[in-house]
């Protein structure tokens, strides 16, 4: 018998930060193993092998506080594959390997771009995170990209607030 394949789910969400330059804003997305820094949902995000910044790195990302499992014991984790660094188009993709939160395959690609006024000057710059995943048991596909945003919002702003402090 013929197993039925479902649709993969497919996301693009994004993030203004007002004022920051794509360059501004780069290195903190291309720090690939420092990810718990920037979101608030993530006790630890570590290199398990590979080269910095170089393509087939593997982060171990884990989380006592991911979703809503009444369970606050048990620890979320993923190990995450870069698959792409580009630090001259600002983005990466990166895809989820093992994992115990229902991924089966999931990508993923996260891109800082300028961001102008109607004028065409630059008035700030965008990140946008892009995903294709196979559906998620125990997960819709509105649930999952709300989770996203909320965590690409929390992110802009760890990075807006870093940006601040240093430009004084």
């Amino acid at each position: 018998m013929a197993e039925e394949t479902q649709p993969r789910w497919e996301g693009k969400l994004t993030a203004e930060l007002k004022g920051a330059t794509p360059d501004q804003v780069w290195p903190f997305l291309a720090d690939f193993c420092n990810l718990h820094k920037l979101l608030p949902t993530l006790d630890t995000c570590h290199q398990v092998e590979g080269v910095l910044g170089q393509p087939g790195l593997v982060r171990y990302v884990a989380s006592t506080t991911f979703g809503d499992d009444s369970d606050s014991s048990k620890i979320k984790w993923a190990n995450e594959r870069l698959l792409t660094m580009d630090p001259s188009d600002k983005c990466f993709s990166y895809e989820v390997l093992d994992n115990n939160l229902g991924f089966k395959s999931y990508v993923a690609t996260i891109r800082v771009m300028p961001m102008n006024d109607g004028d065409g000057k630059m008035v700030g710059c965008m990140i946008e995170w892009s995903f294709v995943v196979d559906p998620v048991e125990a997960w819709g596909v509105q649930d999952m990209k709300s989770f996203f945003d909320f965590c690409l919002q929390s992110m802009a702003k760890k990075i807006e607030s870093a940006i601040q402090e240093t430009s004084g």
